[in-house]
C-alpha cells in the first residue's frame, strides 16, 4: 500500500492507496479535524464511533485499522481509516459547514489518483507544479523529479528482494544514508534544521545527485547480488552508499569544503549549488 500525505484547506489529511482495490482509505480522525476543527478529534471521534455501534451503524464495521505515520513522533501506528464511500457516510453523520466542500475535495483526490494511474505522467507533472507553486527553480526540480524516479526504482527492487515492512524501507534508507552522507537521516535532518519534513525537498542539487548515485548503485549491486531479506539487502545498502561516499569526498576535496549543506527549503533560491560559503558550509572534516 502507498501512504501519502493529503491537503484540504491547508489541513494535513493520511491516506493510503490500495492498488488491489484502486481505492483510497482516509485517517478518521484527520477527517474528523478538517470537518469539526475540534482541538481533539481522537476523543471526538471516540464518543461518535461508540454512539455509532450502539446505533448499529454499518461504518464501525467497515472501518479498518491501517498503519499510518503519526504526525507526532513520525512512527507507524495503527490507524482507524475509511474508504472514499465510507467517509461520505461519515461526512453525514457530522454536521459541518465543510462537508460540502471535502466532498467535492474528495472526489478529486479520488479523480486525480486514477487519472495517474492510466497515465503516470500526470503524477510527474503534478509533482513538477506542486514544487513550482513553492517556489523551487526549474533547475532544481528537474533533479527532484529525478530523484523520484531513482527511489522509486530502488524501492520496487528492494521489494522484489524480500523487503515489504514500512520500518523495513525506512532502515535501509538510514543505512543507506548514513553511509553516502556520514549522517544518519535523524542528524541529517537536525543539520538542516528540519522536523517532520521531507529530507529530500530539503536538499541542494548536489546532496540529490549524491543521494540519487546512491539509490542507482545499490538498486544495480541489488539486482547483481540478489541479496534477500533485511539483513542482505543492509549490506548491499551500505555498499551503494559507500561508493557514492567517494564520490562526495573527492567533489569535497576539490571544492575545499563539505556538501553536507545546512540549508533547507526556507532557502530555495541558494538549493542551486553556488561557489559561496553560505552552499558549501563550513570544512569538510574528513
Amino acid at each position: 500500500m502507498e501512504t501519502k500525505l493529503k491537503l484540504f484547506n491547508e489541513k494535513s489529511v493520511r491516506t493510503v492507496w490500495n492498488a488491489d482495490e484502486e481505492e483510497w482509505y482516509f485517517s478518521v480522525v484527520d477527517v474528523i479535524a478538517v470537518l469539526t476543527d475540534s482541538e481533539n478529534p481522537n476523543n471526538y471521534w471516540k464518543v461518535l464511533k461508540h454512539r455509532l455501534s450502539e446505533e448499529g451503524s454499518e461504518l464501525v464495521t467497515i472501518c479498518n485499522q491501517l498503519k499510518m505515520q503519526s504526525p507526532k513522533d513520525g512512527k507507524y501506528y495503527k490507524t482507524d481509516a475509511l474508504s472514499t464511500k465510507g467517509v461520505l457516510r461519515l461526512v453525514q453523520s457530522v454536521p459541518s459547514p465543510n462537508a460540502e466542500p471535502f466532498k467535492l475535495w474528495l472526489a478529486q483526490v479520488g479523480s486525480d489518483r486514477l487519472d495517474e494511474i492510466a497515465d503516470p505522467e500526470k503524477a510527474i507533472l503534478r509533482a513538477q507544479a506542486y514544487y513550482r507553486r513553492k517556489g523551487y527553480s526549474e533547475k532544481w526540480i528537474k533533479e527532484r523529479m529525478l530523484a523520484i524516479e531513482a527511489r522509486k526504482a530502488l524501492t520496487d527492487e528492494w521489494r522484489d528482494h524480500g523487503i515489504e515492512e514500512d520500518i523495513e524501507f525506512a532502515i535501509l534508507t538510514n543505512d543507506m544514508t548514513q553511509a553516502w552522507s556520514g549522517k544518519t537521516i535523524k542528524e541529517y535532518k537536525a543539520h538542516k534544521g528540519l522536523h517532520k519534513e521531507n529530507l529530500r525537498d530539503n536538499m541542494t542539487d548536489v546532496e540529490l545527485a549524491l543521494n540519487s548515485l546512491a539509490e542507482v548503485t545499490t538498486r544495480a549491486l541489488t539486482a547483481q547480488h540478489n541479496p534477500q531479506g533485511l539483513e542482505e539487502n543492509r549490506q548491499i545498502a551500505k555498499t551503494g552508499g559507500g561508493i557514492s561516499k567517494t564520490a562526495r569526498l573527492e567533489l569535497e576535496r576539490e571544492l575545499g569544503k563539505s556538501v553536507i549543506s545546512p540549508l533547507n527549503a526556507q532557502d530555495k533560491d541558494k538549493l542551486i549549488t553556488r561557489q559561496s560559503e553560505e552552499v558549501f558550509g563550513p570544512e569538510s572534516e574528513e
